[in-house]
């Protein structure tokens, strides 16, 4: 193991994979300053260019983005009160009070050096993790390994936050759509409806940009005005490192407490770094301080967010279970490479794993290090209105789902599950279970059939691991279960005070007629999975029917509560607000860029897109518009030959 550790850091003296590694660390930082959008959107844009490049050049390019997109989502945070991602809201009670005091550099420099050192000792935890859990891992067969993909959708949907039955629905929606193409047991097709566009499948970063990017464009494209507020830097910067030496021990306990929030599925970086400041509060003698600008509310918190990434790569690469997002696109890019997480990577890719642990530390030293370097610059870029930055980011996720099959048919699809993540998100149902359902229902299929065939009925169930994981899947149901009828019975005390919970901000149709139409559409879906299925061949519909049943199960309780509760209330909840009007018109945006793409070429599309969404759905002035457009046709134009990237072309193209 230490020769493939060795091989791996004096692979990195290769240029190509230290180029590859710096482009991703600058995309990661700028990705992180752009609210909503953090590791997903870094990996998601990313991954388009990864296809073609070998495997270590193409992991070092999206673990350099994924190690620093939490190192300077905090700039905004501190400098604004305007964090980049929720994780870095809990960084802003007590950064943004120092630098309203005028010791931002102080507040700066306590949280790029833990966020350095937490991303380090994540790496530290991931390489124990290599040795520790190799015979474990080892030992798995196929019962084990069909276990953990079901215990990686399940986990990441109880242990999301919100409606744990929304969760489950979620998850399971995902497996469903991603077993449309062929089945990976009989090779025929399923749910294609004779189309050869489905024949090989949804593309995993049409799916993650719709899901996410194109859904988070549309809920913030409202936001027209930057941050006004100036508050400068300041001084500070030698006070804040001897500050930082002196809660070493916290840096320690908030990084450990990261890694253990990254291993768990679902848990994520906001619930991390909440963790570890709350063990920070806990811990203090004097805790009078804390949100007014104690220096243990950043170092803490700035430690796990960091730490949460590699953490979360343990379950990832070893077990084949994404806990978050990022990971699961990078496990669908490892798949694509024909890299099976497990048994596989630890006897197959070794120098891979080590390639990773190496590229994350030396990643999150240069996230710190250009931070430093560039803080004045990153800050300004937090003052662009998001409506600006929409006009750019749409052209440039829709130029990368187009990467991956070349075909237009995946930029349509984006945008149909652009519409449904605004929906899921407007109404409180948890995303991450639905992408990790996606990303993991091939495996899913396949181990469940190997399985199946390997054993007499159900011995494989009495195997030991097999139940273990059982049990790792029945207790936080269960856990689940009973809190909620404890809050039930809490509720039913005083029914006077029902409604008295604090709306979600994320989710403003969460509890009206758009939640019940959301569980209807969930409803509706599993029942024509389930009807269209009947006409596949046994063994092809064995799985999708499961899930379909289940689905129904879900979505139908879902349903119920969700129809009990408009009686209950006897009105329809929130109705339809500007925002989401707002959100639909940015969609009908969207969709006439990907016409004029369809029709005239790409390049012609984002002539005629840019000025226009600039000018009168931003209302950004004329010679902003003009140079912005300028600037990313001259990006756009130079592209292909710097990086293997094709253009969409449009009909009248092929006419000349």
């Amino acid at each position: 193991m230490l020769d493939s550790a060795m091989a791996a850091l004096a692979s990195l003296a290769d240029p190509s994979l230290l180029l590859m590694l710096l482009i991703g660390v600058v995309a990661g930082l700028v990705m992180g300053l752009i609210p909503g959008l953090g590791g997903t959107g870094a990996v998601a844009i990313l991954l388009p260019i990864t296809f073609g490049m070998e495997p270590p050049q193409a992991l070092a390019l999206l673990i350099g983005a994924l190690a620093v997109v939490h190192t300077s989502d905090t700039v905004s945070a501190v400098l604004l009160g305007a964090p980049g991602s929720a994780s870095a809201s809990v960084t802003m009670l007590d950064g943004y009070s120092m630098a309203r005091k005028g010791q931002a550099a102080r507040a700066l420099t306590l949280a790029f050096l833990s966020s350095m050192a937490g991303g380090i000792i994540g790496a530290i935890g991931l390489t124990l993790a290599i040795p520790l859990a190799r015979p474990l891992v080892l030992s798995f067969a196929s019962p084990e390994l069909f276990m953990l993909t079901v215990l990686g959708v399940a986990l990441a949907a109880v242990l999301s936050r919100g409606n744990i039955i929304k969760g489950i629905s979620a998850g399971l929606l995902g497996l469903v759509l991603g077993m449309v193409g062929t089945s990976p047991t009989t090779a025929e097709e399923r749910f294609t409806f004779g189309s050869l566009f489905l024949g090989d499948g949804l593309s995993l970063v049409a799916v993650a940009l719709g899901i996410f990017g194109l859904a988070e464009i549309a809920s913030r494209a409202s936001q027209r005005r930057g941050q006004k507020e100036n508050i400068t830097l300041g001084g500070g910067w030698g006070k804040g490192i001897k500050e930082w030496l002196t809660h070493w021990s916290q840096v320690i306990r908030g990084a450990l407490i990261g890694i253990w929030a990254g291993v768990l599925p679902g848990v994520g970086a906001t619930a991390g770094t909440w963790l570890a400041y709350g063990q920070a509060v806990a811990t203090a003698k004097d805790k009078r301080k804390f949100g007014k600008g104690d220096p243990r509310g950043i170092v803490g918190p700035e430690s796990a967010n960091n730490s949460v990434e590699a953490g979360d790569l343990i379950p990832t690469l070893l077990f084949g279970i994404p806990g978050g997002v990022p990971s699961a696109m990078l496990l669908g890019m490892l798949l694509t490479y024909g890299i099976q997480p497990g048994p596989s990577i630890i006897t197959e890719h070794l120098d891979l794993m080590y390639l990773i642990v190496w590229s994350f530390a030396i990643a999150s030293i240069l996230g710190a290090l250009f931070c430093f370097l560039s803080v004045k610059q990153l800050a300004k870029l937090t003052k662009v209105p998001f409506a600006v930055l929409a006009a750019g980011l749409v052209a440039v996720m829709l130029l990368g789902s187009f990467q991956e099959g070349g075909q237009l048919g995946d930029l349509w699809v984006m945008i149909i599950l652009g519409v449904f993540g605004w929906l899921l998100k407007s109404t409180g149902f948890p995303r991450a279970p639905f992408l990790i359902g996606f990303v993991l229902a091939i495996p899913l299929e396949r181990y469940y059939f190997l399985t199946d065939s390997l054993y007499n009925g159900l011995d494989w169930m009495a195997r030991p691991g097999v139940l273990v994981f059982l049990a790792i899947l029945v207790l936080p149901m269960i856990w689940a279960f009973i809190k909620f009828i404890r809050a039930r019975r809490n509720t039913n005390l005083d029914d006077g005070h029902r409604d008295e919970r604090p709306e979600d901000d994320e989710s403003p149709l969460k509890n009206s007629t758009w939640s019940l139409a959301a569980a209807g559409l969930f409803a509706a879906a599993f029942a024509a999975a389930l009807i269209a299925s009947q006409s596949f061949s046994p063994e092809a519909r064995l799985v999708p029917q499961l899930v379909s049943i289940g689905g129904l199960v879900f979505s139908g309780i879902l349903l119920f509560t969700e129809m009990r509760t408009r009686l209950r209330a006897r009105t329809a909840g929130a109705g339809w607000t500007l925002d989401a009007g707002f959100a639909m018109k940015t969609f009908l945006w969207m969709t006439a860029f990907l016409a004029l793409t369809a029709g005239f070429g790409y390049l012609v599309a984002v002539t005629v897109f840019i000025p226009a969404f600039l000018l009168i759905v931003a209302r950004a002035r004329l010679k902003v518009a003009i140079i912005y457009t300028v600037a990313l046709y001259v990006v756009l134009l130079a592209l292909p030959s710097l990086l293997p990237i094709d253009l969409p072309q449009g009909w009248l193209n092929t006419l000349i």
